[in-house]
């Protein structure tokens, strides 16, 4: 590649999130997940960073009927349920334009604990809000 040439990648740069579209852009998230996924957790939390929008979600944690308090600090089953409850799945993190309809992604990695790039299920590197949780929803599947 020739010195000084100039390469688009959608996983850097970006501007940071207006706060007047901030509102419209978590009232669109939570209402696609409300009408896809209600089924699938208890609630959707959409943060907003400079130009970074994150997407978590909260699920109804499996705790096994022959729960051990001793493993847990004495914690009695209904307080662990209700603790686990509270812990987020981290699933994708929106990286802004200037367009509220063209984002990038980056799916969050379990295995290294940290936002990866990845691409729409639509196979493009930009995206919707509600496209970005569609396709890091697979965290919610049951």
């Amino acid at each position: 590649m020739p010195k000084g040439m100039w390469v688009y990648d959608p996983q850097s740069g970006g501007k940071s999130i207006p706060k007047s579209i901030q509102p419209r852009i978590r009232q669109r998230i939570l209402d696609h997940a409300e009408k896809h996924y209600a089924d699938r957790c208890n609630r959707i939390d959409v943060r907003f960073r400079g130009k970074f929008c994150y997407i978590d979600a909260y699920t109804e944690p499996f705790v096994p009927p022959d729960y051990d308090p001793e493993l847990f600090g004495g914690k009695s089953r209904k307080e662990r349920i209700a603790q686990l409850r509270e812990i987020p799945i981290h699933l994708c993190r929106l990286r802004y334009f200037g367009d509220e309809e063209n984002w990038s992604m980056a799916f969050y990695t379990y295995s290294n604990m940290k936002y990866e790039p990845c691409i729409f299920d639509n196979g493009s590197w930009h995206g919707t809000p509600e496209q970005a949780l569609d396709t890091s929803s697979v965290y919610l599947m049951e």
